[in-house]
């Protein structure tokens, strides 16, 4: 039995092994988990850390757990494995530590700042023989999942292409603090691409090459919002990318991330295929209604027949414990690193080729994730 096949069906039987997790990084996403958290028994927080000890604390409590400082929750032996969401620049420092500490880790997107800190993250992780995994996770629910079956079930044909947009105004009508969005290390791909760029491989597996182009025509920005309200920014990392993804298979995806629009009538993902095409929910959100276009009667609406149908942020680290990584095989499981580590390179390749004006080819492998297949849970 194959690594994916006894992952898959580990999935679908369930397990009864708990992981007593810790939490660092206490931010607003750290609500979302912990939704999650409160909700699956099989998942037991049991500490939260930030520099913040008193923002620990106020979450903890609302998880049930105890708040404490970083170096506390690392050295805690009850602690078997750490949700890292810090801010993007310290994904590799954390993680790091969590592994030195001996713990299992699942960071938030993007898998890390630059693919140098990544390698080193996963061939630390591998040296250590603990797992190390990675959001985004949204390609779990019954959204992009449901496209997955319908694509593995032959609805569309062979693939041959696929268009991802992502085209906004930018955060700064609503975020009190949007400076690192027009930094060095955000913009729109690094932001919101891990979602897309994990639901095409999910789809259409591994990329082998990317080209890119980009711009940032508005050289500022004004906050709308908060305290600062009126103040404006200067933009000095692209605001617009656009780039083409070559994967393995030879299907090419188109990918638009802006910040430089208002709003967009295009599906977040189309898929065309030899006998069909099929649009795709926001890969943002864990559900979705997908549709179906075979011939001119137009698109029609997709049964759900694939992914975890309560799923939110965290049902990456779940799916692991419930496919084996924590029982002797860190490799089990679909929300892998070494696909987090290949998001990024991917992201970083389309920044490099727009920036060069030459095709990059994508070093790093990743397996197509296994297809989850309709879960109540």
């Amino acid at each position: 039995m194959s690594a994916a096949t006894e992952s898959q069906d580990r999935s679908q039987d369930g397990s009864q092994r708990r992981l007593n997790v810790g939490l660092i990084g206490a931010g607003n996403i750290s609500g979302q988990y912990l939704q999650t958290l409160n909700r699956l028994e099989d998942l037991n927080l049991v500490g939260v850390a930030d520099l913040d000890l008193d923002r620990a604390r106020q979450v903890a409590e609302a998880g049930g757990a105890q708040g404490m400082s970083v170096e506390e929750l690392l050295a805690s032996p009850e602690v078997e494995a750490v949700i890292n969401l810090t801010i993007p620049r310290a994904h590799a420092e954390t993680s790091l530590a969590a592994i030195a500490a001996g713990k299992g880790v699942y960071v938030e997107k993007p898998f890390a700042a630059t693919v140098a800190q990544g390698q080193q993250m996963l061939a630390a992780a591998e040296t250590a023989g603990v797992v190390m995994g990675s959001a985004p996770d949204t390609v779990l629910g019954t959204g992009v999942q449901t496209a997955r079956a319908a694509v593995d079930a032959g609805q569309i044909g062979a693939p041959i292409s696929a268009v991802a947009t992502m085209v906004t105004a930018g955060h700064e009508s609503w975020h009190p603090n949007p400076d690192f969005y027009y930094q060095p290390g955000g913009g729109p791909l690094l932001d919101m691409g891990p979602y897309y760029v994990t639901s095409l491989i999910t789809l259409l597996g591994p990329v082998a090459s990317v080209i890119g182009a980009s711009s940032a025509l508005r050289t500022e920005r004004e906050i709308g919002s908060g305290p600062r309200a009126g103040e404006k920014l200067p933009v000095s990392t692209p605001s617009h990318i656009t780039g083409a993804l070559i994967h393995e298979s030879g299907a090419i995806s188109t990918l638009v991330m802006s910040f430089d629009g208002t709003a967009s009538q295009a599906p977040p993902i189309e898929v065309h295929g030899t006998e069909g095409s099929m649009a795709v929910p926001d890969p943002n959100h864990f559900a979705g209604e997908v549709l179906l276009a075979r011939d001119r009667t137009g698109w029609q609406p997709v049964e759900t027949a694939g992914g975890y149908v309560q799923a939110g942020r965290g049902y990456g680290l779940a799916d692991l414990l419930w496919s084996g990584a924590f029982d002797g095989d860190p490799t089990l499981g679909r929300a892998q690193g070494a696909l987090g580590l290949h998001v990024l390179e991917v992201m970083a390749g389309v920044l490099t080729a727009a920036e060069t004006g030459a095709s990059v080819a994508i070093s790093s492998r990743a397996d197509r994730p296994s297809a989850v297949p309709l879960d109540p849970r």
